[in-house]
């Protein structure tokens, strides 16, 4: 049997109801924006394009143009020239990528309605040819662009590395020549050439900031001395060791020149035992570092343990060494007679030889150490603690592998872990993976 009242549950108004309460119900949406009559329902077609900009800013692409197909004014506001300033062009093979290649009607729209407005962009491709290729076509229509970042990235080789080099140099043309704006460019793994470079210096001396331009095999020394001369405002250059010299650094270190933040080189051997390295002469890294007192020198190393003859046998002001592949126990000992600039060290692989002494002579020597990692290695714990105890807790990052440290006579893996905590302020255990 139903109770009194119970009736209004199926759908009828139950005995004292107010139909007033039920009406707040119904504009709960509209009260929530402030309405001054909470029965009125929102319209929101009629929402300021400021609240419908912001709105937009945070969805992504898709949902995006979801929304625009609301109304007309939304349409309107998804054209707004603040929402293409920044894009992400991604183009794939749907067969051989996981990417989600952006639609090719999105792709003409921006061409043909917002080229002017974009200013940071880049390119993500997969390893495809006809990917890059893709992208390549994309840069070429960008004739009325004023673009500051540009960004081309490769998830995998070879892709851009297999367009010809005509249509590439063709493409960044454009880019280069209207912009004339450019800040920050970031063309790794890339048929860049000096020609290229000219082009870039001619047009963008006055603004270019980061040049990162890794594994460009078409540049040439002379290439990238020509940016150095010219672009006194660099502040951040990333390039491989092939085409550093002495003429650069000293280029780097002109009075015309804003201090450089970062300099990063790539030195990686394509042909095992086919390649001699030049040597950076001291003077040319002393002019550096006095000109830029707080410049980061980053190498990122890939050679094999004959190839290292070159490198550390002066002080050289590296901060950041990463070693890819296995390094010898003398090659870590010029390491700690030679670099007492050093903050960062991270060794893949050494070989079955303990560290110990070249450890405590890069702790000895390398007053600015802060980070450290040790791969396929071997440190015996009581060398290991040694050298914690003279670094103290200043190593606010230390990623050891286990298996990296042999217990001795004095230390097992127990107790060691509780007296590198105490050295270091903190707790503290060996790594299972290496965290760099």
């Amino acid at each position: 049997m139903k109770r009194a009242g119970q009736k209004g549950v199926a759908g009828t108004e139950a005995p004292g109801t107010s139909h007033t309460s039920k009406k707040q119900k119904t504009s709960l949406y509209g009260s929530g924006f402030g309405e001054s009559d909470p029965c009125t329902l929102m319209d929101w077609g009629s929402l300021p394009h400021h609240v419908i900009l912001r709105v937009f800013q945070f969805l992504t692409l898709v949902d995006r143009a979801r929304a625009s197909s609301v109304c007309r004014r939304w349409n309107e506001v998804f054209h707004i020239p603040d929402l293409w300033r920044r894009f992400e062009f991604e183009l794939s093979q749907p067969a051989t990528s996981y990417l989600k290649s952006t639609h090719p009607d999105l792709i003409q729209q921006i061409i043909k309605r917002h080229a002017d407005h974009l200013q940071y962009v880049s390119f993500k491709v997969d390893s495809s040819t006809e990917s890059a290729e893709a992208a390549c076509d994309i840069l070429s229509q960008l004739v009325n662009c004023s673009i500051k970042t540009l960004g081309l990235i490769s998830t995998a080789k070879p892709s851009f590395m297999n367009v010809s080099k005509a249509h590439f140099a063709s493409a960044l043309t454009v880019v280069f020549v209207n912009s004339k704006s450019l800040s920050s460019i970031k063309i790794d793994d890339t048929p860049l050439d000096d020609p290229s470079l000219k082009v870039l210096v001619a047009n963008n001396s006055d603004t270019l900031k980061l040049l990162k331009m890794s594994s460009c095999p078409h540049v040439s020394p002379a290439g990238i001395l020509c940016v150095a001369d010219q672009c006194h405002g660099l502040k951040e250059l990333a390039l491989n060791y092939y085409i550093l010299s002495d003429e650069l650094l000293l280029a780097l270190s002109s009075e015309k020149h804003v201090d450089l933040e970062h300099l990063r080189i790539d030195v990686v051997s394509e042909n095992p035992g086919q390649v001699q390295f030049h040597t950076i002469k001291k003077q040319s890294w002393d002019a550096l570092v006095k000109h830029s007192p707080k410049v980061n020198i980053v190498m990122y190393f890939f050679l094999y343990e004959d190839e290292f003859d070159a490198f550390f046998r002066e002080e050289t002001p590296v901060t950041h060494l990463y070693f890819g592949r296995a390094v010898s126990k003398a090659m870590l000992g010029r390491i700690g007679m030679n670099c007492p600039r050093l903050i960062e060290l991270v060794v893949c692989a050494n070989g079955l030889q303990p560290l110990d002494d070249e450890l405590i002579q890069i702790a000895e020597r390398c007053k600015n150490l802060t980070a450290m990692g040790l791969g396929e290695c071997e440190v015996t714990c009581r060398g290991f603690i040694e050298f914690v105890k003279m670094c103290g807790g200043r190593l606010t990052q230390l990623s050891i592998m286990e298996e990296v440290l042999i217990p001795d006579s004095d230390y097992s893996l127990d107790r060691l872990h509780l007296e590198v905590s105490k050295h270091l302020g903190r707790m503290w255990f060996p790594d299972m993976m290496p965290t760099w």
